[in-house]
């Protein structure tokens, strides 16, 4: 860069700063002051809140998924209230600033983002129409500029990603009916065919192609396996392939391994072939054996065995090797077709009422339990919990001889054939209900309401969310609970003996951001912190900002996206950048001295270049420039 050059951007950059002082601040900090923090006894890393940027809007899913280009130190946030990404500059991770908005375009709403090493970023759009066809839309992380479209010939693209080698981006394309059924897309999966790592410009739509499941529609040698779930089907018409939803998608060896949530299965996808090679169902939780609290109406903390049998249904998926083997990893959400037209669900207490016009409990069922059918549906007990009315009918009686609840309020290892190696089981219900005890937090909250116990009948904490790491050469795996919040860590190194190392959880809950009597927006709720922890991305130690690995969450609930630092026992400070700045390809915001101090500026200035949309492209791109000089 020339001398002139140099004192060019020098010169805009200072009136820039003088612009922007007043502008840059975000609206809240929501790091409460005493996060919940628990560890194992000589957990070899432990997460601490440090920064935290504050869309101010609540409920309104105003930061859900986040990705990370380490090029620029920005966070990509899905944006759902807006449609849009927002990006942040994290060169500061204690603090996040606005730099810039990637639009979907009118009508359209982003749904998930993922970006690759080089910049090449993609992101899903669904139509106002959410059984329309969707698209992708490519643009660069580095300048914000959009490079294009594709359709992708599936309906309501939800999770997107890029292979681990950058061949392929692929979609899941979930294909949700209308409300009323008069339509019902095809589930389905899109491959995308990207350009050479290193060329940063959007594929053609001849690069597209669609793995689908019509195969499954007659029977024969694709006949599913009986514990995939086929329901809710509405007509005579509806198939297989339009059964089954696509939810989320990991990518090991060229293979893609997509939940079907609401069908409690995994399709195993050739991405180089774009077919799926099979289907194995996640199977189920015997509550009999593995203890839940399943009534919010006990008053107490009651985690116990119940005849209940509970349906994983995961959402977020994981990959990884060990002993060189590959992994899945399932965070167990569960969850519920509840349409218009046809609902699954219903409380276990209004089975066998006429004006349900619900099936009773079989008589011999609540004997074998050890009650009559009226103490089993007892509110204390098991009436409040929701079940599912498509499953536990026994052949020909017409009545309930099992009950299925939804999520298993834990998380799974899987072998890559669908053999289960590990599970949480009530591990999560126990940490909580210990801190509920030592007075940390409210004991299954919602992330609306911090009321006690209010969570229990309908899937508890909640699991939804997901990244692995490796830090130190153990791979450790990041689960975001729904409604309480927090992230428990899990050492899941060895597959089949992971351990707990800790929970972390931004959130006071002595402010419940919903008023108890009427239900109202409390004025403080902003102040309660994180609430609804959605998407969650690992930032390596040598990608991130410090030096220091990294975890960013989006929060939908709390509008929040906030930024954890993880701290390895032993270890006194970050690696850090080479402190004379002359790293090659080293990110703005990682090196010390001048370009530190230049980097800390751009963050500021991004909230101004945020307020310049049709500058902000070229503008970013000369600041990177300027950093990189």
């Amino acid at each position: 860069m020339s001398a002139r050059r140099s004192a060019r951007y020098a010169t805009a950059l200072c009136a820039a700063v003088a612009t922007s002082l007043t502008l840059a601040a975000p609206a809240h900090a929501i790091v409460v002051d005493e996060p919940v923090v628990d560890a194992a006894p000589g957990a070899a890393i432990s997460l601490t809140p440090i920064g935290s940027h504050d869309t101010g809007r609540f409920d309104e899913s105003a930061a859900e998924i986040v990705a990370h280009h380490p090029g620029t130190q920005q966070l990509l946030v899905v944006n759902a209230l807006s449609g849009n990404i927002d990006l942040l500059d994290i060169s500061d991770p204690a603090n996040p600033v606005p730099a810039g908005v990637i639009e979907s375009g009118e009508g359209n709403s982003i749904n998930s983002v993922a970006v690759r090493p080089d910049g090449l970023a993609v992101a899903n759009v669904e139509p106002a129409d959410k059984t329309a066809e969707g698209s992708m839309l490519f643009f660069d992380a580095g300048t914000g500029e959009e490079l294009g479209r594709v359709m992708l010939g599936g309906a309501l693209p939800d999770m997107v990603g890029i292979s681990a080698d950058g061949r392929f981006a692929f979609s899941a394309n979930e294909g949700e009916p209308a409300e009323d059924y008069t339509y019902d897309p095809e589930g389905s999966v899109s491959v995308v065919t990207l350009p050479a790592p290193g060329t940063v410009e959007a594929p053609t739509q001849a690069d597209v192609r669609v793995a689908d499941f019509r195969a499954w529609n007659a029977a024969g040698p694709n006949t599913l396996p009986g514990d995939v779930r086929i329901f809710g089907q509405v007509g005579d018409s509806t198939t297989i392939a339009q059964n089954l939803e696509p939810e989320y998608i990991t990518e090991a060896d060229g293979k893609a391994y997509v939940t079907l949530q609401e069908n409690n299965a995994v399709a195993v996808i050739d991405l180089a072939a774009a077919e799926v090679e099979d289907i194995w169902p996640i199977g189920f939780v015997d509550h009999r054996d593995v203890p839940l609290d399943a009534s919010d109406r006990d008053g107490a903390v009651n985690i116990a065995n119940w005849p209940v049998q509970g349906m994983p249904l995961p959402d977020a998926i994981g990959s990884y090797q060990a002993n060189g083997a590959t992994y899945l990893v399932t965070a167990n959400e569960g969850d519920a077709r509840d349409w218009d037209a046809y609902s699954e669900e219903a409380r276990i207490k209004d089975l066998g009422d006429p004006e349900e016009g619900l099936p009773p409990i079989c008589e011999d069922f609540a004997q074998d339990a050890g009650m009559s059918v009226e103490e089993l549906q007892a509110d204390e007990n098991l009436g409040r919990l929701n079940i599912t009315t498509s499953l536990g009918l026994g052949d020909g009686r017409g009545c309930f001889t099992e009950l299925y609840s939804y999520g298993s309020r834990g998380f799974s290892i899987f072998d890559v054939n669908g053999n289960e190696v590990f599970t949480s089981g009530d591990d999560f219900e126990q940490k909580l209900a210990e801190l509920h005890e030592r007075g940390e937090l409210i004991f299954n909250a919602s992330h609306d309401e911090a009321w006690f116990d209010n969570r229990s009948d309908n899937k508890g904490p909640e699991p939804e969310g997901l990244a692995l790491g490796e830090i130190d050469g153990r791979t450790y795996a990041f689960i975001g609970l729904e409604r309480i919040g927090g992230i428990f860590v899990y050492d899941i190194t060895d597959p089949a003996a992971a351990e707990y190392v800790s929970y972390v959880n931004n959130r006071d809950f002595a402010v419940s951001a919903l008023a108890e009597e009427t239900e109202e927006l409390n004025a403080d709720w902003a102040d309660g912190g994180d609430l609804g922890p959605e998407g969650l991305a690992f930032i390596p130690a040598a990608d991130s900002p410090t030096g220091r690995d990294l975890l960013a969450v989006g929060n939908e609930v709390s509008g929040s996206t906030t930024i954890f630092e993880i701290e390895v026992e032993g270890d006194d400070g970050g690696a850090g950048a080479p402190d004379d700045g002359s790293a090659e390809g080293s990110s703005a915001g990682s090196s010390l001295g001048v370009l530190g101090a230049l980097a800390g500026l751009a963050a500021v200035v991004g909230a101004v270049f945020a307020a310049i949309p049709n500058a902000l492209p070229r503008l970013q791109a000369e600041l990177q420039q300027l950093l990189r000089f």
